[in-house]
């Protein structure tokens, strides 16, 4: 079955859906959210991309190979703004994305 294939890159999707998930709420609580508006914007798409991916690749869909090129993509350009941010969550958002993008291109 597919989804045991891939069973480190399921947890990876879970854990970077999990942290971008984390860094959208804390950078809401976060005094300037306007400077966080892109950072948040990105933290929904990337959690949602690799939650996407996390179901497909559940499922054994056919498209998993171009859907792990995007994720891969949204990923990078989340971890890429999260960088920027000295708050940890962004940190630890960065790094998750950064993991995940790796493995997504992996697959992809």
């Amino acid at each position: 079955m597919a989804h045991q294939q891939h069973a480190e890159l399921l947890q990876t999707l879970h854990d970077c859906t999990a942290t971008c998930n984390h860094c959208f709420d804390a950078c809401l609580q976060e005094e300037d959210v306007k400077m966080m508006a892109e950072c948040i914007r990105l933290d929904r798409e990337c959690a949602d991309i690799c939650a996407f991916l996390e179901q497909a690749i559940s499922r054994n869909s056919p498209f998993v190979s171009e859907l792990a090129k995007v994720c891969a993509a949204v990923c990078e350009a989340c971890g890429k703004e999260c960088e920027k941010h000295d708050h940890d969550h962004c940190q630890e958002c960065a790094k998750a994305c950064f993991k995940c993008a790796e493995a997504c291109r992996n697959i992809a």
